[in-house]
């Protein structure tokens, strides 16, 4: 049960009608946590479900963020409210970021009919930050349409994104590594569009033909969605209307073939799974702290197995309800 919590109904409300300054606040809950925060994702999660979400994901250097940009005014252009969410890598000694993502995004900023949040991965995997998710539902419920969620751009932890994106795209660039370089990442299989960004560089062709013959080699069944490869250069915004067209019918594919729903529904499960884990070391950590230093004392004196030191802490939470005494 979540805690009745002030000022959440006339938050959610505001942000329901489409205010800037109230989704900004929103979000700023959202990242701090809390009982607030998950009053208001309850409070506004069933307002969602709209929105076409597409992540945006690739190798570091590929030109995600100019991409983005391009997207964000081809649909401005088309007179949709554009949200994008800028996941940054956080740095270990700080926690913070650089969300250097603003500064080739500035010109957007003045737009009212754009919405930028720039988040830190604040350490967590999978090239997404954990609130990512929540946020995203907070754009949707406001109004937002489509969302752009671009990736740290890590490499092989990028995989987050399919469970987030209804629409994943994969960037690559020539001129980066050798010719296999989206095959190394381990995001060939995860993209629903490929884009070969800067594609008036030399090798340009080479990469296009390159990520054919690498698709061809996937199995996939007759009837499904084959990822269309598009050139593009999104510092001057070509290719930028054949790579919308292409979004938009991967999204009717989805709703046609039923794919769609069976995304949602593993992304749903993914997700509860994820703040299940979150919750129980949040509960382990605050219950018994003592005897949990002494555990971990005894799996570094190799006294204890830490598979046997991890149930023990499992059982604990189990045996024991918020507030609960020991016997």
């Amino acid at each position: 049960m979540i805690a009745s919590v002030p000022d959440v109904d006339a938050m959610a409300d505001a942000i329901l009608a489409g205010a800037p300054r109230a989704l900004a606040r929103g979000l700023t809950w959202i990242e701090a946590g809390g009982a607030r925060a998950e009053a208001l994702c309850a409070r506004l999660y069933p307002r969602g479900g709209r929105a076409h979400v597409i992540g945006i994901t690739g190798s570091p250097g590929s030109g995600k963020s100019t991409l983005v940009r391009a997207l964000a005014r081809a649909a401005r252009a088309r007179e949709q409210s554009v949200g994008i969410v800028a996941v940054d890598p956080s740095s270990p000694f700080s926690g913070g970021a650089i969300l250097g993502d603003r500064i080739r995004m500035n010109d957007l900023t003045l737009d009212p009919g754009v919405f930028i949040r720039s988040m830190a991965t604040r350490g967590a995997l999978g090239g997404l930050a954990r609130a990512t998710a929540d946020a995203v539902d907070l754009m949707d419920a406001a109004g937002r349409h489509p969302i752009f969620v671009e990736t740290v751009g890590v490499g092989q932890d990028e995989v987050d994104v399919m469970r987030l994106a209804e629409t994943v795209v994969v960037v690559s660039v020539p001129g980066l590594g050798d010719d296999v370089q989206a095959l190394k990442a381990g995001i060939l299989e995860i993209a629903d569009v490929h884009v070969v960004n800067k594609a008036d560089r030399e090798g340009g062709d080479r990469t296009q033909s390159d990520l054919r013959a690498m698709l061809g080699l996937l199995p996939h069944a007759e009837e499904a969605w084959l990822p269309p490869i598009l050139p593009t250069v999104a510092a001057r915004e070509e290719g930028i209307d054949a790579l919308v067209d292409a979004l938009e019918a991967h999204r009717a594919a989805l709703a046609a073939s039923g794919e769609g729903e069976a995304r949602r529904r593993r992304s749903s499960r993914t997700r509860v799974l994820q703040i299940a884990q979150d919750l129980l070391a949040d509960a382990m950590s605050a219950r018994d702290a003592g005897e949990a230093a002494a555990l971990v004392e005894d799996v570094a004196r190799r006294a204890l197995a830490p598979h046997a030191a991890a149930r023990m802490l499992l059982d604990e939470v189990r045996g024991h309800g918020p507030g609960e005494e020991r016997a």
